[in-house]
């Protein structure tokens, strides 16, 4: 009898430890050189315009997607260019989703000014992963399915559906891709209550969050006047005018640029003005003719306007002194896009307590053992524009702390922990998204709009 209880005891004792091993709790923690392995062979697939191996990497996404049981859609708004949307479903589909958006394409490189092949994904001793888009932005892209790959091996279920679209041609200016998107009906049927979308790199311990971007004014300012004998002196030059708005160009830049010098504002928080290129001359087999005056003359610039500016004063300075009529100019916009959303507000997102997505935002990374630094204007343009221009609340974020900025630059690398612990960053902020509830009836109001 005494020997029956014991054999009992040992068969509830092993039943119980064999029921507590296979329960989703208790999974065991994947090898981490799984997981970096993965985003290896992701960086390993040359996405770099002007001829980005779409269609590989769309494979290589649907193939984990497939391995976590998310639901796939491949759209293609211009055909050869795939947008790869998936869904993890809600336990409650009428409250508004949430979307995390990465692009796919990355900037060319010069691979001879590489310490490592920009394609190879070399993990070096210091646990650096040298690869174009470590940082631009394939890290974010397969740190989101890390992050819903952990998430689901502990049993969580979200309570609002949340989407992942990867995007092509962000580097091009996104018009084939999330511009078509967030103007597609699909999108529409979405019912996005909230964007997460690129940031930048950290050089120190605070991760970086953007609430807007500076929106690109590519303007090309023309001079036009008599040509002339090139030992002759005359006034109203095609090269005088333009040298003389190029140097009414230059001052504003140093006055915008004396703010940032001097700590007054941030560098997203300023008109830049670049010029981009000089196009001048009268073109000879050995190069240009020395001994004529041009006719015409054009110079381009790439101006940034945060929305917080004036764009009519902007506009008034370019009429007036850049290129007035008096002096025989005249300018024209490659690209112009508005600091106004659809809905006449400055394109930005609030980062006060009108806005609960930002502060679960700022709990989620605290509660991951993150720290975040002061809200910023991204210094450039992200696929966030098309989403804010919608009125939708979206963020700029790329959990990178500690790391050089080197987005678009040579020998671009991720460290595999910070790559590691951005996953974590992210299992975090997509469990408080996806199970937030309070406010839904503002958020219903405010997505009928």
């Amino acid at each position: 009898m005494e020997l029956s209880c014991r054999a009992i005891l040992y068969c509830c004792y092993f039943g119980c430890l064999l029921l507590f091993i296979s329960s989703p709790k208790a999974t065991a923690e994947e090898d981490p050189s799984s997981v970096v392995s993965r985003f290896q062979q992701y960086l390993q697939i040359n996405t770099a315009q002007p001829s980005p191996r779409y269609t590989q990497a769309a494979d290589f996404i649907l193939s984990l997607a497939q391995s976590l049981s998310l639901e796939t859609q491949t759209l293609e708004f211009v055909q050869g260019k795939p947008l790869i949307l998936l869904k993890w479903p809600g336990s409650n589909p009428d409250l508004p989703s949430i979307l995390l958006n990465s692009h796919t394409d990355v900037v060319p490189v010069e691979q001879e000014k590489w310490s490592h092949h920009p394609f190879g994904a070399h993990l070096d001793r210091l646990g650096n992963i040298y690869a174009r888009g470590s940082q631009d932005m394939k890290c974010v892209g397969l740190q989101y399915l890390e992050a819903i790959r952990k998430l689901k091996a502990s049993g969580f279920k979200p309570l609002r559906s949340v989407y992942l679209s990867f995007v092509p041609d962000e580097e091009i200016g996104g018009h084939d891709g999330a511009e078509k998107f967030a103007d597609s009906d699909v999108f529409k049927n979405l019912n996005v209550g909230i964007v997460l979308d690129e940031g930048l790199a950290s050089p120190n311990e605070n991760y970086r969050t953007f609430y807007a971007e500076r929106c690109p004014w590519w303007l090309v300012i023309k001079a036009t006047g008599q040509p002339g004998h090139g030992a002759k002196l005359y006034d109203n030059t095609a090269m005088e005018n333009l040298l003389k708005s190029i140097e009414s160009v230059r001052r504003f830049r140093a006055s915008q640029f004396d703010l940032v010098k001097a700590g007054l504002k941030a560098e997203g928080e300023v008109v830049s003005v670049n010029m981009v290129f000089l196009k001048a001359g009268t073109p000879s087999p050995t190069g240009f003719v020395m001994n004529l005056q041009p006719s015409e003359a054009e110079a381009g610039f790439d101006v940034r306007v945060p929305p917080t500016a004036d764009p009519e004063s902007l506009e008034r300075r370019i009429t007036e002194e850049w290129a007035p009529a008096s002096r025989n100019m005249t300018f024209q916009f490659k690209q112009k896009a508005s600091v106004h959303d659809n809905f006449g507000n400055p394109v930005l997102t609030a980062t006060d307590s009108s806005n609960p997505w930002w502060a679960l935002l700022e709990e989620a990374v605290r509660k991951a053992g993150g720290k975040l630094g002061r809200p910023e204007i991204f210094p450039a343009s992200t696929d966030a524009r098309y989403f804010r221009q919608r009125g939708l609340p979206a963020i700029g974020f790329s959990p990178m702390a500690n790391t050089p900025i080197l987005l678009h630059d040579h020998n671009e690398f991720l460290n595999q922990d910070e790559y590691l612990k951005g996953i974590d960053i992210y299992v975090s902020i997509i469990k408080s998204y996806a199970s937030y509830v309070e406010n839904t009836r503002e958020e219903g109001s405010r997505d009928e709009l």
